[in-house]
């Protein structure tokens, strides 16, 4: 009798197991319990619980993600357009394993377990210089404005611009969490270089909406793997075409402007700035030098024309 109980009581846990839905929004994530609490392993044994009917914050995200890449569960891959305001930069550093606030955010000082720490924005990414860990950030300053550049594969027919703007905020309100399509304020077309500019902003002082989602999750779409569990593709439809896309790149404009000095600059910029400076010197050095010859030349013919005379 008790054997036959404990049958019932598996079945029933399989069933309830069996009924939990996945996560929609990370292929990742296991969703089980009579609550069906869905989670992604962040550290070993240390499960992050997620909120399956949005998008999953980017903090999160990149957690799940080194934690997946450091246990060798998968692999990471690494004209128009172009600064949308001399503020705006890129990631150049890459996928790290952050620092996350119980709400998703980032904190806003980042280390990746290291003795080395810099200051992060909203979007987690890299605003300052490098320094130790007594480095201070005062407080993580908001990504109000992301531009997304992005180049499609080739197509058969023409793309008409008006079309490709409606079917670009349709796709991305559509895939991204129901994302408003106010703040998509401008798309522009580069049909020469395949490129679609799209400008996404939202109003300085708001913290309702965290724009790094958007970037990260299109940022999967296009360069790797899509995280959400369907892997269908980001593919906006342009009348009865589908555009593919095969490159995207994000720039990010901030509240406060970022502080990289001269510090952050690579060798070879370093470089080229020393050459161009001492070019310059060495043709001052010329010109002085050219001038202080015809002078003295000046200086000696003078004696001879006075003797003449």
């Amino acid at each position: 009798m008790k054997m036959l109980m404990v049958l019932v009581f598996v079945g029933l846990a399989v069933a309830a197991s069996a009924q939990c839905p996945q996560c929609a929004t990370l292929k990742w994530a296991t969703c089980d319990g009579t609550a069906c609490q869905c989670t992604v392993m962040k550290d070993d044994n240390i499960k992050q619980n997620l909120d399956c009917k949005k998008l999953i914050p980017k903090c999160f995200l990149m957690d799940a993600e080194m934690y997946r890449a450091n246990h060798n569960i998968s692999k990471l891959k690494g004209t128009l357009g172009g600064k949308p305001v001399e503020t705006a930069f890129v990631d150049n550093d890459g996928i790290y394993d952050p620092e996350c606030e119980s709400d998703g955010r980032f904190k806003a000082r980042q280390c990746n377990n290291t003795e080395e720490c810099w200051c992060v924005n909203s979007a987690g990414v890299r605003r300052t210089d490098k320094g130790d860990k007594t480095l201070k950030c005062e407080k993580l300053v908001e990504t109000y404005w992301v531009r997304l550049e992005l180049k499609h594969k080739k197509v058969n027919d023409k793309i008409d611009a008006t079309a490709l703007k409606v079917a670009i905020a349709d796709a991305i309100s559509k895939r991204y969490d129901n994302f408003n399509k106010e703040m998509l304020t401008d798309v522009q077309y580069d049909a020469d270089g395949r490129r679609i500019i799209v400008d996404v902003k939202k109003p300085i002082g708001d913290r309702t909406t965290d724009l790094s989602r958007l970037a990260y999750y299109m940022e999967k779409d296009v360069k790797v793997l899509p995280m959400f569990k369907s892997q269908e593709k980001f593919e906006p439809m342009v009348g009865k075409q589908k555009l593919e896309m095969e490159d995207i790149l994000v720039y990010y404009v901030d509240e406060e402007p970022p502080t990289f000095t001269m510090k952050a600059l690579t060798g070879g910029i370093i470089a080229v700035i020393v050459v161009v400076v001492l070019a310059v010197i060495a043709g001052l050095l010329v010109v002085f030098l050219a001038r202080r010859r015809a002078q003295q030349k000046y200086s000696k013919a003078q004696p001879r024309e006075l003797e003449a005379m």
